[in-house]
């Protein structure tokens, strides 16, 4: 899913990718995920068998609430947080977009997958070519996901983060309301910022792989006062 990312990323930072346990991916999981401190537990153990004391987490959509997870379960031990249209996090996903999405997960159609991958990147067309397309296709076909829904995140919460947060917000974003999430993260962040994108989709990360990456880098540099 960082396919088109990771080059532009190594211009600023060594680049690690963890897969999320609980979903399709090349991780194995031998110990159930019940809740969010489950999800902090795993990647608190896989910083750690990768032997950092710290990290600048960077996500997208689930991935940034899993970010968030962590830094709020596990006080210091974030550098810094990047966050790309992160759900559950700063607005609350529409019901609507919860009962399309599931049809990524649940037994359908091929070409309903394909309306619902489109309808989640903004109307984008679906080119089987890429690896991207074949890893959605055979994650939502071949894969059963058994985790829990995640929380989302309190006001104190959000304010309790001790480290730097960059959240990019996606203007055309259909899993969250744009503004509002943007506004709640300004408001209650308290090293935080904030940017909304407003061209961007909830597939943002691809659309702009080389303007998140210098966005990002400078943001690091400014945290390590490079």
């Amino acid at each position: 899913m960082w396919r088109v990312n990771i080059p532009a990323l190594l211009q600023h930072r060594t680049v690690i990718g963890i897969d999320l346990l609980g979903e399709a991916g090349m991780s194995v999981q031998d110990e159930p995920i019940t809740g969010p401190d489950d999800e902090a537990q795993w990647l608190d153990d896989a910083l750690a068998g990768l032997g950092l004391d710290g990290a600048h987490l960077t996500g997208v959509s689930i991935g940034g609430w899993t970010a968030v997870n962590y830094a709020v379960r596990r006080p210091g031990r974030a550098v810094s947080l990047a966050l790309l249209d992160p759900v559950f996090t700063f607005a609350r996903v529409p019901a609507k977009a919860l009962l399309v999405s599931a049809g990524l997960f649940l037994p359908a159609p091929e070409a309903v997958r394909r309306r619902v991958f489109s309808w989640i990147s903004g109307g984008a067309e679906v080119d089987d070519s890429l690896p991207e397309a074949a890893l959605i296709a055979a994650g939502s076909t071949d894969y059963v996901m058994r985790k829990a829904m995640p929380k989302s995140f309190t006001d104190d919460q959000l304010r309790s983060l001790d480290c730097p947060v960059l959240a990019l917000i996606a203007g055309r974003s259909v899993m969250l309301d744009a503004a509002r999430a943007a506004a709640r993260a300004r408001n209650l962040l308290p090293r935080g910022q904030v940017e909304l994108w407003a061209g961007a989709s909830h597939a943002i990360n691809g659309e702009y792989p080389v303007e998140i990456a210098e966005t990002a880098g400078a943001f690091w540099d400014e945290v390590d006062g490079a």
